[in-house]
């Protein structure tokens, strides 16, 4: 069990960001365990031709059985909005004499020695091991991540910051740190994360970033506390990462109402999401998408909040209550008009 003590300044400069560089790592678990994460299976499958052709042997060693990764490689985010060339260029300048320390704290413990492949000269080269990794994990990135992974990922991570903030804001730090992951607990002055290493570790002024992720089952951090101090946990809407994902059918009233591709689009915005992954979702162009959002956010069925360069909506909270006439056929709704 892991525990980070928090004063009240502590938890009043906790922030949520994300990293691509962090993502980019944690996919390295798809490669080794991949019935983990099964809604990203057949996208990453198609990837595997590409990925065999990179250093496969080194870039699947950096994963433990575990699926613990080293510290060095997933660094706390230092802004909201990612770059992943600002964040390889930071991780190229890790001191090389950290290298196998951090490499020995992943694999000694549970493997009993470090991965060939990494021991091969990450004891007496260090530097040189970093280069392989950070050149690799760049390839990586370009070939199979930047193109049409990563839109569909920060789009997802990007709408799991702002339902957090607002959760923070109406319910709290024991509404957040509930809903986050079951492996959390808050408790006077102390978060608890449950599993991995056991230490105890005061944040005192550092400050405690949440990182949402694609590749996590609950909430994980750091193996040993050297670094500032960051959790990451499960992202909502993982199911939208899935190759295929069938629009909500509308009930007849509301279809009527609005017409079947804003109806729906509404029901579509329980969670904030971009103009460019709607457009994916129902494979159509995102000049469509915006015309229908524009209608529907004249009417004030729709909010919209900016989270860097992007601009995500989500029903407001009379869309909220027209989207109960999608089930307006059902004889249960309120809606029905044969209940009336």
């Amino acid at each position: 069990m892991i525990t980070f003590a928090l004063e009240l300044d502590d938890l009043a400069a906790t922030s949520f960001a994300y990293s691509a560089l962090m993502e980019s790592v944690l996919s390295l678990r798809m490669w080794t365990h991949p019935d983990y994460y099964a809604e990203q299976v057949p996208l990453f499958r198609r990837m595997r031709p590409a990925f065999e052709r990179l250093d496969a042997e080194l870039l699947t060693s950096l994963v433990d059985p575990r699926r613990w990764v080293p510290d060095f490689l997933t660094p706390r985010p230092t802004t909201p909005w990612p770059n992943f060339a600002k964040e390889l260029t930071a991780l190229r300048a890790t001191p090389p004499e950290t290298i196998w320390p951090e490499l020995e704290r992943t694999f000694v413990p549970h493997d009993g020695a470090v991965p060939e492949r990494l021991a091969s000269y990450g004891r007496d080269d260090p530097e040189r091991l970093l280069t392989e990794i950070c050149d690799t994990l760049e390839a990586y990135w370009q070939t199979c991540l930047a193109l049409e992974w990563w839109p569909r990922a920060r789009s997802v991570l990007e709408a799991d910051i702002l339902y957090r903030a607002r959760m923070m804001a109406e319910r709290g730090a024991n509404g957040l740190f509930a809903d986050l992951s079951p492996r959390l607990r808050w408790e006077s002055g102390e978060l608890t994360v449950s599993g991995g290493s056991a230490f105890a570790t005061d944040v005192s002024g550092q400050g405690l970033v949440l990182v949402p992720t694609c590749f996590a089952r609950g909430a994980i951090t750091f193996i040993t506390p050297i670094g500032p101090p960051w959790i990451a946990y499960p992202a909502r809407g993982l199911g939208t990462m899935a190759e295929h994902v069938a629009p909500p059918l509308t009930g007849p009233v509301l279809a009527r109402l609005l017409g079947v591709p804003r109806a729906r689009l509404l029901l579509m915005l329980d969670e904030p999401v971009s103009t460019t992954e709607l457009a994916r979702r129902l494979n159509v162009s995102a000049g469509a998408v915006s015309q229908h959002l524009k209608i529907l956010s004249d009417a004030g069925l729709t909010s919209r909040a900016r989270h860097g360069r992007s601009v995500l909506y989500a029903r407001s909270p009379l869309g909220d209550s027209l989207a109960g006439l999608s089930g307006s056929d059902d004889p249960r709704s309120p809606f029905c008009v044969s209940a009336q």
